[in-house]
């Protein structure tokens, strides 16, 4: 609908150029009618506004604002050209044209890139309040700042709304992004599990994420060098050496880490008064992330007042300790923590190859020594399809994916979603056997 959109007020400006070309006009005339086609083309979006897919909301707010501006810079001209009796010239006539499409197009690309999505369908009995804090960690300095601030982290909140649900009943589920990643990269897992009586912990890693605010408003961004360091050890391209990616990885293991850490020690021994605050219980935590987030909740997982840990295709990095003649050496200690590791295709071939060449991968290593060790994959699944982002937009989860996606996004997200209901019910609640297909889709 929004090619729709664009075609027909380009074909209404291109109209009303090809019109003005026609005839001679003087200024005086030409501005009155230039404010009455820029007004059409307003009447025309905000028409269009009733159909589906296009709205109000931020995929067409550029857009918007630059109708509306150029309607008021349209009768600006109007008004100090009323008494301008010289000929509008045909280059003018074109160039405004050229400058109108320019603008129109550009103005229209979030419309593009960003779907109209609405989140999943909820299965759970509960509406979801969201809120969130941010935490401030007093024995760490911010290491990518100069100023000798603190270390904080954003913690964000989703939680049943009701308030007939007894104090500190709900288990809490924890969750790690992955690498310039966003609190928000699972929101649609969060928000069923809060609908079954979950309190969701979404944390943003500050200079890790895509962008997140500080405790003053001011806005942070993905560090550069770790953006561009992490997509290259990502890429298929990449020809570093196992002692050279351990050296990477492990430094920014031992941040995210930190983090989680230190926001599970916080939840634990203070008291909040907000809502969400009040119904936790955190004698009952669940570890979840995706990719380093995944990799994260491994290994914080081990702790001994954590639960249950789901890694959605992340690499459990952390779990790693070393090299050894161009090996990784990983952690071999029993994990007692019930585990799922949920992987996307190429991941899943990936695990069945280290098998078969003696390749010593985390993944396998801890899967095999858990107590209770759960994997499954879905089959045609890219990694971002394991996240919202398809849903959310087609466009950037195809530019980050590394292998093709051939999975319907919807039917893949409520998978996924079912699956990490099922697992948290059995190990935070205590409601049923959890079992899981060797695939999915």
């Amino acid at each position: 609908m929004a090619y729709i959109l664009l075609a027909a007020l380009l074909i209404l400006e291109l109209g009303f150029t090809a019109f003005e070309l026609t005839r001679p006009t003087s200024k005086r005339r030409w501005t009155p009618r230039r404010f009455v086609a820029d007004s059409a083309e307003l009447v025309l979006f905000l028409l269009m506004v009733f159909l589906p897919g296009i709205d109000l909301g931020f995929r067409f707010k550029a857009l918007l604002t630059i109708l509306v501006v150029r309607i008021a810079v349209a009768g600006l001209f109007a008004v100090l050209y009323r008494k301008n009796n010289k000929t509008k010239k045909k280059f003018a006539i074109v160039m405004s044209a050229v400058i109108s499409v320019i603008l129109l197009t550009v103005n229209m690309i979030p419309a593009f890139v960003f779907a109209d999505y609405h989140g999943r369908p909820l299965t759970g009995e509960y509406e979801v309040k969201e809120d969130s804090i941010i935490l401030i960690d007093e024995s760490r300095i911010e290491e990518f700042e100069n100023d000798g601030s603190y270390r904080e982290v954003p913690v964000h909140f989703y939680y049943p709304d009701d308030e007939d649900i007894a104090s500190h009943s709900l288990p809490l589920v924890i969750f790690s992004h992955g690498a310039f990643g966003y609190y928000q990269s699972n929101a649609s897992t969060f928000m069923e599990l809060a609908s079954h009586g979950y309190v969701v912990a979404s944390l943003d890693h500050p200079y890790h994420s895509f962008f997140t605010h500080d405790s003053e408003g001011k806005l942070i961004t993905v560090d550069p060098e770790f953006l561009q360091t992490a997509l290259y050890v990502g890429g298929n391209d990449n020809d570093m050496s196992e002692e050279e990616v351990y050296e990477i990885t492990s430094e920014w293991m031992r941040l995210r880490e930190e983090d989680m850490n230190f926001v599970i020690d916080e939840l634990e021994n203070e008291t909040y008064e907000q809502e969400w605050g009040r119904l936790m219980d955190t004698s009952r935590i669940g570890l979840m992330g995706h990719s380093l987030g995944g990799a994260t909740a491994v290994t914080v997982g081990r702790r001994a007042d954590i639960s249950a840990v789901i890694d959605i295709d992340g690499t459990m990095l952390g779990e790693q300790t070393g090299v050894s003649n161009g090996m990784p050496e990983v952690n071999e200690e029993r994990y007692s923590t019930p585990i799922l590791a949920i992987d996307n295709d190429e991941h899943h071939q990936s695990r069945l190859e280290a098998y078969e060449t003696g390749y010593t991968y985390s993944n396998n290593v801890i899967l095999d020594n858990a107590d209770e060790g759960f994997s499954t994959y879905f089959r045609g699944a890219a990694h971002m399809d394991l996240t919202d982002l398809p849903l959310f937009s087609p466009f950037l989860a195809g530019m980050l994916n590394t292998s093709e996606s051939t999975v319907n996004h919807e039917k893949c997200t409520d998978t996924l979603n079912r699956i990490v209901l099922d697992f948290f019910d059995c190990y935070l609640k205590g409601e049923g056997q959890f079992a899981v297909n060797e695939s999915y889709l």
